[in-house]
């Protein structure tokens, strides 16, 4: 699947960028029995609406319709990446250091935990730096199961 998103990016990313939007991430997921095509975008020092959302949908439909790369029937879905991120390229651990995150491991760490909060400090090759109770961590990129940037309200 992540050889549709990276043609998908490939395809739209200019005219997305032309129009003074960025894509944060693309996902193509099936969830039951259908397929769907996220697009989530950003702008830089601004929030993204519905209408902002509406116009990156109709400059990236025809070019999608066009291109004729997916062959399952999908939906479409453009949204904001939301106040918590998903973490899962390189490029957005960069844009979260510094930000508190949550982190779901595949094995336990060798403190015996599965789930770790705390903020980002820095990504260096393999790792991530994870700055916890004063504590610095050191976590394998291999062995994120899932990870976010969190809000605390």
């Amino acid at each position: 699947m992540a050889k549709i998103e990276e043609k998908v990016e490939s395809l739209v990313k200019k005219s997305i960028n032309d129009s003074g939007y960025e894509i944060y991430d693309i996902e193509y997921v099936k969830e039951g029995k259908d397929y769907y095509l996220r697009i989530f975008i950003e702008k830089p020092n601004e929030t993204i609406s519905i209408d902002d959302c509406e116009i990156v949908n109709n400059i990236v439909n025809p070019i999608l319709d066009e291109a004729d790369i997916i062959k399952d029937q999908y939906f479409l879905e453009i949204s904001s990446t939301g106040i918590e991120k998903k973490l899962r390229k390189p490029k957005h651990y960069m844009k979260a250091i510094g930000k508190d995150i949550k982190i779901k491991l595949f094995t336990n760490n060798e403190e015996g935990k599965k789930e770790i909060e705390g903020k980002l400090k820095n990504i260096e090759d393999e790792y991530l730096i994870i700055e916890k109770d004063g504590k610095d961590l050191k976590i394998e990129l291999s062995n994120v199961a899932q990870a976010k940037t969190i809000y605390k309200w």
